[in-house]
């Protein structure tokens, strides 16, 4: 391990993290550079929390802004040895902090070491391997930042050129923080997006009908029988856009496309509505119902679907009983996913009530199945009108990025992918839209290199400049607030 003040260490993480960083052709870092760099971030999909953003959220210490819920580091910590309480438990935000310092050496090879790195370096300018030896000094330095104000929830959104975020929002949340942020005079705005996977919940009557209880309070609509319930739902959808919304979201393991009349249907919501259990038939049958249903919502009001497919969620029961979901034991899925998503999407489309849809795949034996099925749906019309998304979860390193990418550019339009987003629920997260673009410079100027892409710096910068942000600002139709000439100073780097 390097010593604090070690020259050694410094110089080896400015040959780590440099300009040049993935970058392994000198095409690739002109395209980079040229074409990537300086694009502002467009981040579709995230979990941030609209209130702190609102609230400008000062971070007391590196703990809060980097650990705090970030279950990719407990996953690595737990491998490493570390006790549950320096992970999602109850120690204290230094001795947490101490146990990262401790495991990150130990992460080589893993993309955290490269995530680590480049926001160390990115937020609080530090160019030194972290270890335990200098975990005191980083503390210090990213602390005396935190603390200055520069680095507040605004304050990032505002240094890493984000011009939206898009959040993930049950239908019942009251949204009042997105309406603050968007009333303000800021350069960027904070747009909610509906995800209703609560509605399709019906396995558990006694959670169901508790949250249905907050959706008639947020909808100030009953809703005892299966079309008032519709109703609730969609005059929750209607403040959405009214707020500003044109995405929505689902996480499921796989579609649900279950033959299910509305008299079916009504008969289900009314069994679980008395607090009886359906059928595992039945709630694969309500499911695929409620997913007609939003998905011609979202057709109704031009939004875009996205279908978030394939993940194990919650797979470690005691831990999860213990310490909540999202805590790091969710794991990629196998269920096969071509028929019943073909199906879903042919469904809505039999009645010309396909919206613009996302589709992000954790599975990669599946991405090539995924990538194809959205070339059954495009209408000649809309380009790129159902896309293959980004990397996703597991799959958002390098290797990952690098396959969706393949398998989009050889079944589809690499030119019209929307690229990138963080997924996250961590203000430090934004690096993540960096490291997308060097991998995705890397990759096209190497080809370029080889003659397997034309050596033609203009055609294919401009394509990386449309994929990195003017893709997704055409293809979603988000109001975007007017574009402040100001910069975040340069971090002084330590």
């Amino acid at each position: 391990m390097h010593r604090v003040g070690n020259a050694a260490s410094e110089e080896i993480l400015k040959e780590f993290i440099h300009d040049d960083f993935l970058l392994q052709s000198e095409t690739a870092r002109r395209l980079y550079h040229g074409y990537a760099a300086s694009e502002p971030i467009l981040d579709y999909h995230s979990h941030l929390p609209a209130a702190e953003i609102a609230a400008d959220r000062s971070f007391q210490d590196l703990y809060e802004i980097w650990l705090e819920g970030d279950h990719y580091k407990w996953r690595v910590m737990r491998a490493n040895g570390i006790p549950e309480s320096c992970c999602a438990g109850d120690g204290a935000p230094y001795e947490k902090y101490l146990a990262w310092a401790h495991t990150v050496p130990f992460c080589l090879r893993n993309p955290l070491y490269h995530w680590t790195h480049l926001e160390l370096k990115r937020y609080f300018g530090i160019n030194q391997l972290l270890n335990e030896n200098n975990a005191k000094l980083v503390w210090d330095r990213a602390n005396s930042l935190l603390r200055s104000g520069e680095l507040s929830a605004q304050g990032i959104l505002r240094k890493f050129q984000v011009r939206v975020v898009c959040t993930s929002d049950d239908p019942c949340d009251d949204l009042s923080s997105h309406r603050a942020v968007n009333h303000a005079q800021n350069d960027f705005r904070v747009y909610p997006t509906f995800r209703p996977d609560k509605a399709l919940a019906v396995q558990d009557p006694v959670a169901f009908n508790a949250w249905l209880a907050q959706l008639e309070a947020a909808s100030n609509l009953s809703a005892p029988t299966l079309a008032s319930f519709l109703n609730a739902l969609k005059q929750r959808h209607d403040y959405f856009h009214a707020l500003g919304g044109r995405l929505s979201d689902h996480g499921l393991s796989y579609c649900y496309a279950l033959p299910c009349t509305e008299r079916q249907a009504a008969a289900i919501f009314t069994k679980v509505r008395g607090g009886n259990s359906p059928s595992q038939e039945e709630q694969e049958q309500f499911a695929s119902f409620l997913m007609l249903f939003f998905g011609r919502l979202d057709a109704e009001k031009g939004w875009t679907k996205q279908l978030h497919l394939g993940a194990i969620r919650n797979a470690n029961t005691r831990r999860t009983l213990q310490l909540g979901p999202n805590t790091g034991f969710d794991s990629i899925g196998d269920w096969p996913q071509a028929a019943t998503l073909c199906t879903y999407l042919n469904l809505l489309e039999q009645e010309n009530a396909l919206p613009k849809v996302v589709i992000y795949n954790v599975n990669p034996a599946d991405n090539y199945v995924l990538a194809t099925a959205v070339g059954n749906f495009q209408d000649g019309e809309i380009a790129g009108k159902v896309q293959f998304g980004s990397g996703w979860w597991f799959l958002d390193q390098k290797e990952g990025i690098e396959m969706q990418l393949n398998a989009l550019s050889n079944t589809g339009l690499l030119s019209r992918f929307v690229g990138m987003l963080t997924d996250s629920r961590s203000f430090m997260s934004f690096p993540r839209h960096e490291y997308f673009r060097r991998v995705l410079c890397n990759l096209l100027g190497n080809e370029m290199k080889s003659g397997e892409l034309p050596n033609d710096e203009q055609l294919i910068g401009n394509m990386v400049r449309n994929i990195c942000f003017e893709n997704a600002k055409q293809y979603l139709g988000l109001e975007l607030a007017p574009a402040s000439e100001r910069r975040a100073e340069p971090v002084a780097s330590v």
